[in-house]
């Protein structure tokens, strides 16, 4: 069985735990190959962000088009999209991929093309996309878990342009009410998986809401300061299991419980919002091990996760 290819299209965390850096170590331990187009890198810490520095949108499309006219893609993920106008771009892009999408050469198009224009109005309920050939998971990223801002009003509104695409949106509870509701998104297609953690209570409810209807995950809050990440690593998880032909239910399942490892796998480094620990405190080349890298992080998720081991 191949490698599911999953494409991230999202911003650089210098910090190394969120963006691109938490997305990578997300998709390597859910068993998937990580390919990354950056749309911005930051200067930041677990105190928060220091600097932005905006990727050009030619640059974003030419790191798309590179990994998938050679490498081929199961499913995208996309976070931390820079600006405006890259949105518009990625989502005509994607939106224009013709199939054979999985198999590499030939399947991008021309970069001169560009879609920079207004985000659209759609009166009307779009199609669904669930169920479209490429999976696409949508983190609609506004401000860092420090409380930095990431994205402008100009960025916010053309959001709408990628929901259009998206496969799934996974705002948290500030993200859904500055996107207009579950039902503004509903309306532009996509399923919506809504984050409950910025919610009070000793539990956190996830809503799954697709044409099929609602799916809840309950779970107990998890009390720390080191959760920078997480709806990184839930989005990217998401997008790794649909890469690798799971239900978005069964994706969306597995990539919970993989944040809930994580975050008591924290390392609980740094002096602000530290790290996940997406290594579910598994160490590969062990000198102690004796049986191997890949024997010893099998098991050491299984153990994390609280799974069955077939190793």
């Amino acid at each position: 069985m191949m490698t599911a290819r999953i494409l991230i299209i999202a911003g650089s965390d210098s910090g190394g735990g969120a963006g691109i850096q938490a997305d990578i170590k997300t998709v390597t331990m859910l068993g998937g190959h990580a390919m990354t187009a950056v749309t911005a890198i930051t200067a930041q810490n677990t105190l928060g962000v220091q600097a932005v520095h905006q990727i050009p949108t030619d640059m974003v499309l030419a790191q798309i088009d590179s990994v998938v006219c050679d490498i081929g893609v199961d499913a995208v993920k996309i976070g931390m999209i820079g600006s405006a106008e890259t949105a518009h771009a990625v989502a005509a892009y994607l939106e224009r991929l013709p199939p054979p999408w999985k198999r590499g050469a030939g399947v991008g198009r021309p970069l001169g093309e560009r879609d920079t224009g207004p985000e659209p109005t759609h009166p009307q309920p779009l199609p669904s996309r669930e169920g479209s050939r490429l999976p696409i998971v949508f983190d609609p990223v506004m401000i860092a878990t420090s409380g930095s801002v990431l994205a402008d009003p100009a960025t916010i509104a053309a959001f709408a342009r990628l929901m259009q695409i998206a496969t799934l949106v996974t705002p948290n509870l500030p993200e859904l009410a500055a996107l207009g509701g579950e039902a503004a998104i509903r309306a532009l297609g996509p399923a919506v998986l809504i984050k409950g953690g910025h919610a009070e209570g000793l539990h956190i409810v996830d809503r799954l809401v697709t044409d099929a209807g609602e799916t809840r995950w309950t779970n107990p809050r998890i009390e720390t300061r080191h959760a920078h990440g997480t709806g990184c690593t839930l989005a990217t998880g998401i997008a790794t299991g649909l890469g690798q032909g799971m239900t978005l239910d069964t994706a969306t399942d597995r990539a919970i419980a993989f944040v809930r490892a994580a975050l008591a796998a924290a390392p609980g480094i740094g002096q602000g919002h530290g790290p996940i620990g997406h290594a579910l405190d598994t160490t590969p080349l062990s000198p102690a091990c004796g049986k191997g890298p890949r024997r010893l992080g099998c098991a050491g998720f299984c153990r994390a996760m609280e799974l069955e081991c077939p190793a």
